[in-house]
């Protein structure tokens, strides 16, 4: 090597290196949570540029906390300050409007911020889950807590909100049923919040949507968001386990997104759903959209959703001895094996392009 050149990190100085960087990013997550959750961003982007005290009186915060928070995003890039020589308390901070899409705009497929939210709150079991790697079990879903039922459903609003029916539209025989008469049914499995359903009664202005899910809570929060919408007429949340018979009646079309792996039981799920289906209807399924193979090292979305499958995934879908532990690298060999044993003839990977989700289509 030339005198003078500096030498590549060993494989130890670059993983140090690697994580000092991780934990800035984490606690970086924190503070954008922090943001959201106390309203700082969306008072910055309503109100314009404040200052510490501003922003504490529009957001019935501290001022000292509000301060700290506003230098530290500033810092971090997130935030503009016009004038950091000022004195502390008398800089001005402002939102710039190419973030807000990021930070404060729900239906925008950029919004991001519910992201940190649901990074943050996964941790919040984590002496339960502790104890689930050392002697079995799982942890529950309402164990999480309200910061991770809400960071899903904000999570995946954008994407039905703007996409779901491009991606229905896409799958002839489901979009003409849904677009003919007499109205189809449809259910919509493990709903959450009930974005997905009120995208699907909107996008299909004929059809009715049982919008069921297991949890209580998130079938309080899709009331809520049902009735909001003024769509209480067509959708009806209702409180069901999928594992069990049907809620009552015939379904043209069940929906199951981002669910699938969660599920302890799915096998048993899908064969539930399957008699739930009324002549000519289908199941469309949108789950994860990992590799089909497992390598190591993996690319990013690797990484990103076995971060998820290790805190969350994976320990609320071993609850029972006899769970599947599916976790959220559900491949499509599994979901093709699940849903063979359920009795499902005919199983097809969907060419939907996503930069997340793979679509799969189920059929008797």
């Amino acid at each position: 090597m030339a005198s003078g050149t500096p030498e590549a990190p060993t494989q130890t100085e670059a993983l140090v290196e690697r994580l000092f960087t991780a934990a800035i990013d984490t606690l970086e997550i924190a503070s954008v949570h922090l943001g959201h959750r106390l309203g700082f961003y969306r008072a910055l982007a309503e109100g314009g540029p404040a200052t510490p005290t501003e922003l504490a009186a529009r957001t019935g915060t501290v001022e000292r906390y509000a301060r700290e928070w506003l230098e530290q995003q500033a810092v971090a890039g997130f935030l503009s300050v016009d004038d950091a020589g000022a004195a502390a308390k008398e800089r001005h901070y402002g939102l710039p409007e190419a973030y807000q899409p990021i930070f404060v705009d729900a239906d925008n497929l950029n919004y991001l911020a519910p992201l940190a939210t649901l990074a943050i709150s996964v941790l919040g079991p984590l002496e339960a889950l502790l104890a689930a790697y050392r002697g079995g079990g799982g942890v529950p879903y309402e164990a999480y807590g309200a910061d991770t039922r809400d960071g899903i459903g904000a999570l995946n609003r954008p994407g039905f909100v703007n996409q779901l029916a491009e991606w229905l539209s896409s799958i002839p025989e489901v979009n003409t049923r849904l677009e003919g008469e007499p109205p189809a049914r449809v259910g919509d499995i493990a709903c959450g919040s009930g974005w997905s359903s009120i995208a699907l009664a909107r996008a299909y202005p004929r059809v009715t949507v049982d919008a069921i899910d297991v949890d209580p809570a998130s079938i309080e929060a899709a009331r809520a968001n049902v009735a909001a919408a003024g769509l209480g007429h067509r959708i009806q949340p209702v409180l069901h386990d999928a594992s069990d018979p049907s809620p009552g009646g015939r379904y043209d079309l069940i929906t199951i997104f981002e669910a699938l792996h969660d599920m302890n039981h799915p096998v048993e799920a899908l064969r539930a759903i399957r008699t739930m289906l009324a002549a000519g209807g289908s199941v469309i399924i949108a789950d994860e959209g990992v590799a089909e193979h497992f390598t190591a090292p993996g690319d990013e979305l690797e990484r990103f959703n076995y971060g998820w499958s290790i805190l969350h995934c994976l320990p609320v879908g071993m609850l029972d001895q006899d769970s599947a532990g599916t976790g959220t690298m559900i491949r499509p060999d599994t979901v093709r094996a699940y849903a063979t044993e359920a009795g499902f003839g005919r199983i097809d990977v969907l060419p939907i392009e996503h930069d997340f989700w793979r679509f799969y289509r189920l059929v008797p």
